[in-house]
């Protein structure tokens, strides 16, 4: 990059000239009238393909980040491949993507430059040579497989304020060099995120970078232990299938992920980098007959490079869920209830759950609150002032499908008191995990360890008492079986027989949960 002053007095002559034209024979010289226009400089730039020669083929932008010019942002542009803009004086960050070629058949392809600190305090001349830069080079251990597309982000920070530029690629054709002077240590955070598809597995291959300057070329090649496995299998109601879509992404900073179907019951496998951080994963399940598409998401899914993690989505035990949240909260004398009735049995919780009614009932030391239909575990009450004895009960009932939770129940008990703003009421919920077919289903005539965790107030506070019962018959009958080391175990009934599974539960404050879900799993 060169940079060009123009002599102060050729500036001050036409700051003279906008006076005169503005103010007629006799200008008025205000100092409020210069505040109103800050003064502009010419940034001229100046593009270079690879060759060395002036080209056209060129998308640049340049966005103010401090100063007069912060809230400028212009894609200026000539055919000559020269191109002049004013703008106030300022910082600013300026992205230029230079094509050659056909990048998508293998010849040219993109020179992306970034200059993260422009200084504009005098007219300037910057030069955008494609010859400075170096190719990204970033690909799985798996030469068969195939590149999807890539995003690169830069991301500049100065004086509180944040800018960002960002390239997408449908070419792995990509050449990157930083530009000028260096920035501020740190204020330069720069990701590149890239995907590939081999036979049996996709690749998300991201990496982040913290400093005074962009990146002029990237080179990684990571082996297969370097990588993390993440497995996501989607289940199917038994007797259905068909299919959703899996999209998979880092969870930090402004990016593009990856997509694909997934036939169900069905296992789409990553390997992911774990130098880009956690992963967010969102599934979208088939629809079922007459109701909405269920939307799945796990975000900030933690990875560590030789290890395996997965998630199942849509499958049995589905049940109540407290993870990350109050459940239940008074809000000065309003009463409002959240808790997730169908969270499936990896603790996802479905945007459109299918059922038949569902219902939630509220007593004040005994006596009807209300009732409230709608959504699951969903629903708001007033009640009167001060401190009562209440039992809230939420119901959700299924039908249709021979799938599994075709009833769930949660009922609690609590004091509680008026509040002078929104606070927690102690609810408690109870999940049930055993390990189950992709078709929420567990082995008949054996013996089925089921995992049993508590949730919300008690497991904050202390559980004073927990029992698990069981029934075969529909919930007509029940039987306990002990809580031993976190589970219970379970003797399955015949095939085609629904079991259910009942929590009651006790806290160290006296707070009570009963929680029932009918046709917990199925047996084949």
């Amino acid at each position: 990059m060169t940079n060009s002053s123009v002599p102060r007095r050729t500036v001050l002559r036409t700051m003279a000239l906008a006076a005169a034209v503005a103010g007629g024979t006799t200008p008025a010289w205000s100092t409020t009238a210069f505040a109103a226009a800050p003064q502009t400089y010419a940034l001229t730039i100046k593009h270079l393909d690879r060759d060395g020669r002036p080209t056209g083929a060129y998308e640049t932008a340049v966005t103010g980040i401090s100063g007069p010019g912060a809230d400028q942002e212009v894609q200026p542009y000539d055919a000559s491949g020269t191109v002049t803009v004013r703008l106030p004086k300022g910082r600013y960050l300026l992205s230029s993507a230079l094509t050659t070629g056909d990048g998508a058949n293998g010849a040219g392809g993109t020179d992306w430059i970034v200059q993260p600190r422009l200084d504009l305090d005098r007219d300037t001349i910057v030069t955008v040579d494609a010859r400075t830069a170096a190719p990204v080079d970033v690909r799985p251990p798996d030469r068969s497989a195939g590149f999807m597309h890539s995003a690169m982000v830069v991301e500049v920070r100065h004086r509180g304020a944040e800018r960002l530029v960002n390239l997408i690629s449908a070419s792995p054709n990509l050449r990157v060099a930083h530009l000028g002077p260096d920035a501020e240590a740190g204020s330069v955070k720069q990701w590149f995120d890239s995907y590939w598809t081999a036979r049996s597995v996709d690749y998300a291959l991201g990496y982040v970078f913290t400093g005074a300057r962009a990146l002029t070329g990237l080179i990684r090649h990571p082996s297969a232990k370097d990588l993390a496995t993440v497995k996501i299998r989607a289940a199917a109601l038994p007797g259905t299938a068909g299919t959703g879509s899996v999209d998979l992404q880092p969870s930090a900073g402004l990016t593009v992920g990856v997509s694909r179907s997934l036939a169900t019951p069905g296992t789409a496998t990553y390997l992911v980098t774990p130098e880009r951080g956690t992963w967010d994963i969102t599934y979208m399940a088939p629809r079922v007959p007459g109701g909405s598409t269920n939307r799945y998401s796990a975000d900030g899914v933690a990875v560590r490079a030789g290890s395996t993690t997965t998630h199942v989505f849509d499958n049995a035990v589905f049940g109540p869920d407290l993870a990350g949240r109050p459940g239940v909260v008074r809000d000065g004398d309003s009463l409002t209830v959240d808790v997730p009735l169908l969270a499936d049995g990896g603790g996802h919780v479905p945007s459109s759950p299918s059922y038949a009614s569902a219902s939630t009932t509220l007593h004040r030391d005994g006596v009807l609150v209300g009732t409230r239909t709608g959504a699951p575990g969903r629903a708001g009450f007033t009640v009167a002032p001060g401190r009562a004895a209440y039992r809230m009960t939420s119901t959700v009932r299924r039908t249709g499908a021979p799938g599994t939770a075709t009833r769930v129940t949660a009922s609690w008990t609590f004091v509680s008191d008026t509040t002078t703003g929104p606070a927690p009421v102690p609810v408690s919920a109870v999940r049930f995990s055993p390990v189950l077919g992709p078709t929420g289903t567990a082995v008949a005539d054996a013996v089925l360890r089921v995992p049993v965790t508590v949730q919300g107030a008690a497991a904050r506070g202390g559980v004073r008492v927990l029992a698990v019962s069981v029934s075969v018959d529909g919930g007509a009958s029940w039987r306990r079986v002990p809580v031993e080391r976190g589970a219970v175990l379970i003797h399955n009934p015949g095939a085609g027989t629904g079991v259910s599974l009942r929590a009651e539960l006790t806290d160290t404050a006296g707070n009570t949960l009963t929680q029932t879900i009918v046709d917990a799993y199925r047996t084949q």
